[in-house]
């Protein structure tokens, strides 16, 4: 039972935390974050784009003053751009001293064999770190204060390089075939993304612990806007939320996101309203929606929607 107490006391410090770098985190967030930090397993964070996955690994590393190192995933993405490639430049610098001090490298050298040998030793050298360039992957490995490594929409990238991402997330290091095995000073806090565009690999998903943030429900979004739009009134606050929450019902190409929720009541603060009405909801709502025809399917909606987001307004 103490155990049970201290760890959701524990959890209660995650939210604390997170609120304190202006993230406002669910129960089930917190516990994630709470045993992500316990276990030392990477969170595979899943849920629709705008939803807060990208913020909350910010959020992590401001609360814990950690240096967050971002990898933004694409199609076609490779072990050059996400773990190291060599200074070739550098090389090919090194080569041309090589060259022009050939003389006196094998001046001790009577031998092909014995020639050879001091070469292949200068050739160890131009495989080396000082030679490596290192990229986001090899270089949250590399902090010496850890760090959070935020490896973003995952899904975007190709089934092969989430091969290469296994041994990092079991055991915190990589392997270099010229180097050896690079292992991590410090364990990073690793948050991987996905807005689902792919099935994720049971590989990948095996390593991590599994978290889903979906559209929140209106008190914590209304918390979340309090927070980020701190000039927005209680009253506009409730409606807004309300009118959003309606609006996620109906059958769009994209639902608006928490994000959305963010920038329109920034909107709606910055043309001075107080509370919702009908023309300022038809003359914003394309900060709302993305799509002219989610716009038009809306519009017809508009005053019922208003009318009952007013009377939440108006009796909580």
């Amino acid at each position: 039972m103490a155990e049970s107490t201290s760890s959701s006391a524990s959890i209660e410090a995650v939210e604390r935390s997170l609120a304190s770098a202006g993230y406002i985190a669910s129960r089930q967030i917190a516990t994630a974050v709470y045993l992500a930090e316990k276990i030392e397993k990477p969170i595979l964070v899943e849920g629709p784009a705008g939803v807060g996955k990208t913020e909350l690994a910010k959020a992590i590393a401001a609360s814990r003053g950690l240096e967050m190192i971002r990898m933004q995933c694409y199609e076609g993405l490779d072990e050059a751009k996400a773990l190291y490639e060599w200074k070739y430049a550098k090389q090919l610098l090194y080569t041309q001293i090589l060259k022009d001090k050939l003389g006196e490298v094998l001046g001790g050298a009577d031998t092909l064999a014995k020639a050879l040998d001091q070469l292949h030793d200068f050739g160890d050298v131009f495989f080396s770190k000082e030679f490596v360039e290192p990229r986001p992957l090899l270089r949250a490995l590399e902090q010496p204060m850890g760090c959070v490594l935020l490896i973003d929409e995952i899904d975007k990238s190709d089934a092969e390089f989430e091969s290469l991402l296994l041994e990092i997330l079991s055991d915190f290091q990589v392997t270099i075939p010229e180097l050896g095995t690079v292992v991590a000073i410090v364990p990073p806090t690793v948050i991987l993304t996905s807005n689902g565009e792919r099935d994720l690999g049971d590989a990948l998903k095996r390593r991590c612990l599994h978290l889903h943030i979906g559209f929140p429900e209106p008190k914590l979004e209304e918390r979340i806007v309090e927070t980020r739009v701190p000039g927005v009134s209680a009253t506009l606050r409730k409606q807004l939320v309300g009118f959003v929450n309606q609006v996620r019902t109906l059958d769009l190409k994209k639902l608006p996101s928490v994000s959305e929720t963010i920038d329109w009541a920034k909107v709606l603060v910055l043309l001075g309203a107080s509370e919702l009405g009908h023309e300022m909801v038809k003359d914003t709502l394309n900060v709302l929606l993305k799509y002219e025809g989610d716009i038009e399917a809306t519009l017809s909606q508009v005053s019922g929607f208003v009318a009952k987001a007013d009377r939440q307004g108006v009796f909580g």
